[in-house]
């Protein structure tokens, strides 16, 4: 694939939707760092300790789930958006520290990642096949096309076949990868037909590049028009203890067995004030607001993958123990009165 040296900065804005390459893109790909290892095919994870089972909690909800049928995660992922710069764009403070999150999930037992070809963009990818391409650990990286770049907080979807084909080749470039565990579609562009999108990609599956195929910010019509094209493993939809606009949805999968992965995990506004209801309940159970709520995501739903990001490892370390956090189902229904109510 010819990929072009450079391109002005005038064109990023200007030809974003016309041009076959992401001209952001073009911009950083002079060469990528040279891999430290042969790139290999994503081997099925194996079971890796995971901090609630070392200390002997025993949970009351699954620990693990089967993605596709045959990639076992557990359910407490990371998702890799905020390692990179502010407004997702552009490169973050250190990489160096980046590397260190990335490095540290994996120790804790973390072996589904999520990311985005748009987070950067590139540079979110790039960051994962540095920091763990060497790793014999078996993580599970998702990572999600069809959504260009203009600047900080800027998207543009994109679903023409050419530019899927395209990201497709670059994630893997940049994870070093020879196949995507799971790609999904980031939106579906409304000036392309959702069958051309997903019509590249499932020949992209064909041809051993992609191994499961998933789908994000959608509703139930457009994922069971969806999957009359071709197999969806799995939803990204924003959900959460106060937002649950997508609960049709996360119930859709729950009848078909498709992961549920919630963006923005961690509930916020007047349901998170200091002194407010999860405020409250989460003094009493001696947690934080963010491992209430994602141990609330893990005991709602036995398809949900939360994947909470941040770029401080102090705050990765937080988040993971909200697997420990286990909770009678008075607690919980104590919990969802009051959030109700708020």
């Amino acid at each position: 694939m010819a990929i072009p040296e450079a391109v002005t900065p005038a064109a990023v804005a200007t030809t974003a939707k016309s041009a076959w390459l992401d001209p952001t893109l073009a911009r950083r790909l002079k060469s990528p760092s040279a891999p430290g290892q042969p790139c290999q095919s994503p081997a099925k994870p194996r079971t890796l300790p995971h901090p609630a089972l070392i200390q002997g909690f025993v949970s009351t909800h699954p620990k693990t789930f089967k993605l596709g049928g045959d990639l076992n995660v557990h359910r407490l992922g990371f998702g890799a958006m905020r390692i990179v710069g502010d407004g997702v764009w552009g490169e973050p403070k250190s990489p160096e520290n980046s590397h260190k999150v990335l490095r540290r999930a994996v120790e804790l037992g973390v072996n589904f990642i999520d990311t985005a070809d748009a987070y950067g963009p590139a540079v979110s990818e790039r960051l994962i096949g540095e920091a763990l391409a060497t790793y014999s650990h078996g993580t599970v990286v998702a990572t999600k096309g069809g959504l260009t770049r203009q600047g900080p907080n800027a998207w543009q979807p994109v679903g023409r076949a050419p530019y899927i084909v395209q990201q497709v080749e670059l994630s893997l470039r940049f994870l070093r990868l020879e196949a995507l565990p799971l790609w999904q579609l980031h939106r579906i562009d409304p000036n392309t037909p959702v069958e051309e999108s997903l019509g590249a990609a499932k020949q992209l599956q064909k041809q051993g590049k992609i191994r499961h195929i998933g789908l994000s910010e959608v509703k139930v019509p457009e994922i069971e028009h969806a999957r009359k094209i071709v197999e969806i493993v799995s939803v990204q939809n924003k959900y959460n203890i106060g937002d649950r606009a997508h609960k049709d949805v996360l119930q859709y999968c729950e009848k078909h067995s498709i992961a549920f992965i919630p963006w923005f995990p961690v509930a916020a506004g007047k349901l998170t004030k200091p002194g407010g209801a999860l405020d409250h309940a989460a003094k009493k159970h001696g947690a934080t607001l963010s491992q209430l709520s994602l141990a609330w995501l893990l005991q709602h739903s036995p398809v949900i993958l939360p994947i909470p990001g941040t770029s401080s490892v102090a705050h990765l370390e937080e988040n993971m123990k909200a697997a420990d956090l286990n909770l009678s189902a008075s607690d919980w229904a104590e919990i969802e009165g009051t959030a109700k109510a708020a």
